[in-house]
Parts: C-alpha cells; sequence; structure tokens
C-alpha cells in the first residue's frame, strides 16, 4: 500500500528525531529544516541531514529565515543575550518569540504544494522550557486556522504525538523505535562537542539519566549515567 505524504519538521534535536521515527512507521516522509539564525544553525543542520540519510528521506528541503535573527529578542539568535545555564520555571531567554508558528506556517505552504496530509512537529508541553508556542491549545488554534487558510479539501492537519511526554519518556521511546539518537544534537552553545552546562543540554542529561540510558554524545563535562 502506497503510503501518505507527511512533513517532519526535523531541527535535529531528540524531540524531532524521536517524531520521524514515529511517523515514519506510517507515513512517507518529506523533510524539512528551518535555519532562523540559532547559534548552532549548521551543527543542527548536520543533524538533520545526518538523520535524513538513517531514515532515506529523499525529499527534503532547508530554508532560512534569518529575520526571527533580526527581530531579536532571543539568546538563542542574539549573542548579546546569556544562554542560561538553568532549568527555569519561567518562559527562559532562549524562547524565540511565536518560533512556531512561523516554522509550521512554512509547512503548511510545502504540504499544500505537495498534498501531503499532515505536518508533525516535536513540540512538548510538559517537561520543557515552558514555550508558550508548545502549548495544546496553540495546536488546537493553528489547525482551525490551516482549515481557513488553505484551498478547500486540502485537509491538512499537525500532529504533535509526543506533546504531552515527558523528556525521559522521549528517549525511552526513541530507543525502543531505534532512532538514531547519537546522531541528534541539543546543545545551544557549542558545534563541536556539547557544552553540558545550557538549559538544554541540562534537560537532555536529566532524561538519559531519568530514562537510565546512557546519552551518545559526547559532552565537555564529566557526567554519571
Amino acid at each position: 500500500m502506497k503510503k501518505e505524504k507527511a512533513i517532519i519538521l526535523l531541527s535535529g534535536g531528540i524531540d524531532s528525531c524521536v517524531t520521524a521515527a514515529i511517523a515514519n512507521q506510517n507515513y512517507k516522509l518529506f523533510a524539512l529544516h528551518i535555519n532562523y539564525g540559532q547559534r548552532t544553525s549548521d551543527r543542527e543542520e548536520k543533524s538533520f541531514n545526518d538523520i535524513c540519510r538513517f531514515y532515506n528521506i529523499e525529499k527534503k528541503l532547508s530554508v532560512d529565515i534569518d529575520y526571527l535573527r533580526k527581530i531579536g529578542g532571543s539568546s538563542l539568535t542574539d549573542v548579546r543575550l546569556k544562554v542560561p545555564d538553568k532549568v527555569s520555571k519561567d518562559i527562559p531567554s532562549t524562547y524565540v518569540p511565536f518560533r512556531n508558528a512561523n516554522l509550521l506556517g512554512i509547512a503548511v505552504s510545502w504540504a499544500e504544494v505537495i498534498n501531503a496530509k499532515k505536518v508533525f512537529i516535536g513540540a512538548m508541553e510538559e517537561d520543557s522550557s515552558g514555550y508558550p508556542d508548545c502549548r495544546e491549545n496553540f495546536f488546537k488554534a493553528y489547525n482551525e486556522a490551516i482549515k481557513f487558510g488553505t484551498k478547500p479539501k486540502t485537509d491538512i492537519s499537525i500532529e504533535t504525538p509526543i506533546l504531552h511526554k515527558s523528556k525521559s519518556e522521549v528517549v525511552k521511546l526513541g530507543f525502543k523505535l531505534k532512532a538514531p539518537l547519537h546522531l541528534t544534537w541539543s546543545c545551544y552553545q557549542n558545534s563541536e562537542i556539547a557544552c553540558g552546562v545550557c538549559e538544554s543540554c541540562r534537560l537532555r542529561i536529566n532524561a538519559f539519566q531519568k530514562a537510565g540510558y546512557k546519552d551518545p554524545i559526547l559532552y565537555e563535562i564529566s557526567i554519571k549515567w
């Protein structure tokens, strides 16, 4: 049976990689990577390409939207701002204002052209950084906008299969699905060896420790697994 087409927003991190593993079970994947001026854009794009090769994804698209860097407001895109080294309960400086709305807009545009019915995104509402554009009500509202903003009968919807999972649950699922977690990149600061101290590294390390697995990537600091 011929598989339906689906777009996977693939940043190169754990969440999008595991989401790709989930979507790959039932859909023919078209991979989308977006560089928005983030500090580690080159390293993230390498992970994107490596994961695409792992899953034999032939159709991929890499898009540059440097305007998010020019707009600023995030330590991911503005080197004058410090990347936090603690996991905060408040919305951290790494939040890129309304980023997911921009990324999904591009994905939906592509989906409409290639007649894909699904757009997969590895967003997480729980056990993450508390970004407002990772909430369930945001995606519900966006799906409504898609209905009114695309051609009739396109029937495109956003899929968020790990939205309510914890980071450690995502790691466990990744190992279960044999996702290439060794190809992923999460560090917000470094592009060679992960720093191990930034907010994203801490969330990743904690997730692997809770899941009971050793992280396959290297860190600058010593970590007990």
